[in-house]
């Protein structure tokens, strides 16, 4: 579930106080989360590094991993830039220092400055989460770009480029919105909450837009983000922050899980329908339905 806003909440939370501690210790509970890397070869490759930099691309946290100041030689590669590539998937959760071991542990990395020790414990319910390593910038390069399109909150995500990149595309908006090869960073949430703030059907074929809807959606996109950003990420199942509170986005949902609800600019009630395969909330008074097109298969039905 952890989106764009959920994974910068949490960026922005680890990296104060972990920005420049050293990696003494890395615990690799399920040999899952690194998969086909063997974990002994992750924690040979990344053990004894220093985190300089925490960032994000779209969902993944990237750790930057300098060496250290010479010590012994030891079975690494020395003098390169090392990159741990962390995505939680549907359910993982980042805990710092957390008061009690937490069930569903997976991962516990131990980091330490000359001010504090820190436990980082990596949760993960359904363990679907991953750990991946770049040996090189131009290693985790190739490997965002083949798995992220652009983001919504970069400077040259424009009305232009959102368009350029639907052309053509006769899936629906909504599972265009949800392949992060096109769009970086859009999940379910925020692909409802942006697509209703346009006025967008979510069955609407992505490359029939009209230039004004592609600008609206581009729009809309930024300021949904945006707004969960502010609220520090949304909680409806297992996301939380790193100290184990919740997000607030969820108390500022305009349709998504409000099905049978009025819509808060018409008063219609919200339906919830099947797109892309996911549950999928819209005020079709709000949100005309395409028209449907001679052969087309039927539309799914809606649930109020």
């Amino acid at each position: 579930m952890p989106e764009l806003p959920e994974v910068e909440t949490i960026r922005r939370q680890l990296a104060p106080p972990l920005e420049g501690a050293s990696l003494h210790a890395l615990e690799i509970l399920d040999p899952r989360w690194c998969r086909p890397l063997k974990p002994r070869t992750l924690i040979s490759a990344i053990t004894g590094r220093r985190l300089e930099r925490l960032s994000r691309r779209g969902k993944y946290l990237v750790w930057e991993l300098a060496e250290l100041p010479p010590r012994p030689p030891r079975r690494v590669h020395r003098g390169e830039q090392f990159y741990l590539i962390m995505h939680l998937r549907m359910t993982g959760t980042l805990l710092l220092d957390p008061a009690v071991e937490p069930p569903h542990a997976r991962v516990r990395m131990h980091l330490g400055t000359p001010e504090a020790e820190h436990r980082l414990v990596f949760v993960d319910p359904r363990r679907f989460g991953t750990g991946e390593l770049a040996r090189s910038t131009a290693d985790l390069n190739a490997f965002m770009d083949a798995r992220l399109g652009p983001e919504p909150l970069t400077p040259g995500f424009t009305p232009e480029l959102l368009r350029s990149q639907a052309r053509g595309r006769r899936a629906p908006i909504k599972a265009f919105l949800l392949d992060q090869r096109r769009v970086a960073g859009v999940g379910n949430i925020y692909a409802d909450e942006a697509l209703f703030r346009a006025r967008v059907h979510p069955l609407r074929p992505a490359g029939r837009l009209t230039s004004r809807q592609y600008h609206d959606l581009h729009d809309a996109l930024i300021e949904t983000l945006t707004a969960g950003v502010q609220a520090r990420g949304a909680t409806i199942d297992d996301f939380r922050h790193v100290d184990g509170v919740e997000g607030s986005f969820q108390d500022q949902f305009l349709v998504h899980r409000r099905a049978g609800e009025p819509c808060p600019n018409c008063g219609s009630p919200v339906i919830k329908l099947i797109a892309a395969g996911r549950g999928t909330y819209v005020c079709e008074s709000c949100q005309p339905r395409p028209r449907r097109r001679r052969g087309a298969r039927p539309r799914p039905r809606a649930r109020v």
